[in-house]
């Protein structure tokens, strides 16, 4: 075998390996997510309602793989969302006092924010707030992907 075709070989087995891990880290999450709240349930949890926001695809950080649209809800004890989040691993939901849309806002905003929690399912999703947390103290809900600091959406609530 000539030095070229063997460089080749490797080459396109390190490619098609290359893309299968990339597909694995998209589709994971995907497959181990926990059922998603159904609108019944969100409507129950959330019946005391203070503020609403809206997720939407065209902020300044979002693109095809990080991004969210809906309807973002926020009552003293939890935040839901009835729409849609861009698959992915590791993301979290965090309270800010201004309105975010960059990753590096985020950076910047990060120490005077306050992370409410996990949001383990892409359609729809239910979080408690934890005690000692008042979310009329912030203005803004933003998703974040912790593993690979990555901005994926934010609304503004009030």
């Amino acid at each position: 075998m000539r030095v070229s075709k063997a460089l080749l070989l490797l080459a396109s087995h390190l490619a098609i390996a290359g893309a299968g891990f990339a597909g694995g880290i998209y589709a994971l999450p995907i497959l181990i997510a926990p059922p998603s709240p159904t609108m019944e349930e969100i409507k129950a949890a959330m019946a005391q309602v203070q503020f609403t926001g809206q997720f939407r695809r065209d902020l300044k950080d979002s693109d095809a793989f990080h991004w969210g649209e809906g309807v973002v809800s926020v009552s003293p004890s939890a935040i839901s969302l009835a729409g849609e989040l861009a698959p992915g691993p590791d993301y979290k939901l965090y309270l800010s006092p201004e309105f975010v849309e960059t990753e590096a806002d985020f950076n910047r905003l990060k120490s005077r924010m306050v992370r409410v929690g996990d949001v383990k399912t892409f359609e729809n999703f239910l979080v408690a707030i934890p005690p000692g947390i008042d979310p009329a103290k912030f203005s803004t809900v933003i998703v974040w992907c912790e593993t690979f600091g990555q901005f994926i959406t934010a609304a503004k609530y009030r």
